[in-house]
């Protein structure tokens, strides 16, 4: 079973309790003349919702690419999620405005054995389903299954503070319900903020993670004849869909055919451990005894002394072109790239007054 077949199984589960436990609700709710229980049972179907756009999701998310999104609809998962998570943050500000009404207006709770049986197997049914949709969803790195189950977690801590609130106001006529339910809402709502980060941060471009990103640099560096990696970028079009590119150093002596056979072997490996489609850029390393070996040595060796400079990379010397062209990344201090480059130019035109000097500001891309 792949990942999308995972995520529908384990949202059918939860369709299926949702609509379990709104059936028990009801039989229990026609035959005590409960209008409560009734209601809720109404709410446990309404629950179901969140499964149902899952499955959604995942399905649109599975449509084959086409000219127009030519690298699929992998993206879908993420607004799946926001909707979810919408879902959940409007329930912690409804609930939010009922706890403070009943703060200022408390209500003495009416609970009969028959309710308070019930309220305990829904507080169980919804606590064991939250419990397993969101350990499936982190699993399978789903927002969507993370804010759903979320969803049925929140609803059971809700539906346990009103039942603490209610058996404190029976034994010590001391009303908590405003109280409790304020500060869950408050606990929801802020919750309902970090599942919109999530798949919101997806889709604006987040950083790679530091440690896939030095397994990567570690395991392109691995091969023979890399001297150095580069320039990592990865671009996300859906948790199954990964494009990136990055730059490695070879020496220049290496024969076209060795540098093709090379990079491809990088890309391949890379998509099988990661599943990643990735595009290996070629730096060339000046080697023997010539001026373009010495000033290689000498520029790049002058530009790593400078403390705001965390990497230099990329030299290229071209006596045809009459050029000189080398990369940069500065450290997080630096603000004013213009001023930067127009600095290093100075500095390495005296190095090379012959040659047409451009300097290359990179950014360090990687958490």
């Amino acid at each position: 079973m792949d990942r999308s077949q995972e995520i529908i199984r384990t949202s059918w589960i939860g369709i299926v309790t949702n609509v379990l436990l709104a059936g028990f609700k009801a039989f229990v709710g026609v035959v005590s003349s409960s209008v409560a229980i009734v209601m809720d049972a109404v709410n446990n179907l309404s629950d179901a919702l969140s499964s149902v756009i899952t499955i959604v999701g995942t399905k649109l998310s599975q449509r084959p690419a086409d000219r127009k999104h030519p690298f699929g609809f992998g993206r879908v998962e993420y607004f799946s999620a926001i909707i979810i998570a919408v879902i959940v943050l409007s329930a912690g500000i409804t609930s939010l405005i009922e706890s403070v009404k009943k703060i200022f207006a408390p209500t003495e709770p009416a609970y009969t054995t028959t309710t308070l049986i019930v309220v305990a197997v829904a507080i169980v049914v919804k606590f064991a389903l939250g419990q397993y949709v969101k350990h499936k969803g982190e699993q399978l790195k789903s927002d969507a299954l993370v804010a759903s189950g979320s969803d049925a977690l929140f609803d059971a801590i809700i539906t346990l503070a009103t039942l603490i609130s209610a058996g404190v106001m029976l034994l010590w006529g001391v009303s908590l319900d405003g109280i409790l339910g304020a500060l869950i809402s408050l606990v929801i709502i802020k919750a309902g903020i970090e599942m919109l980060s999530s798949p919101i941060n997806e889709l604006l471009g987040t950083s790679i993670p530091a440690d896939l990103s030095r397994q990567i640099i570690r395991e392109v560096s691995d091969f023979e004849g890399v001297h150095g990696v580069y320039d990592l970028i990865l671009h996300n079009y859906g948790p199954d869909v990964r494009i990136g590119s990055l730059h490695i150093s070879v020496y220049d002596t290496m024969p076209a055919n060795d540098i093709h056979l090379l990079t491809r072997k990088i890309s391949t490996t890379i998509f099988e451990r990661h599943g990643i489609i990735m595009t290996v850029g070629v730096y060339a390393i000046a080697t023997g005894s010539n001026r373009r070996a010495e000033l290689q040595s000498s520029v790049m060796q002058a530009l790593s002394a400078h403390k705001e400079i965390v990497q230099v990379h990329g030299f290229l010397y071209s006596e045809k072109e009459g050029m000189l062209s080398l990369d940069v990344v500065p450290d997080v201090t630096v603000h004013d790239d213009a001023a930067l480059i127009a600095q290093l130019t100075a500095e390495v035109q005296t190095m090379a007054p012959d040659l047409q000097v451009v300097i290359v500001v990179d950014h360090n891309y990687c958490e």
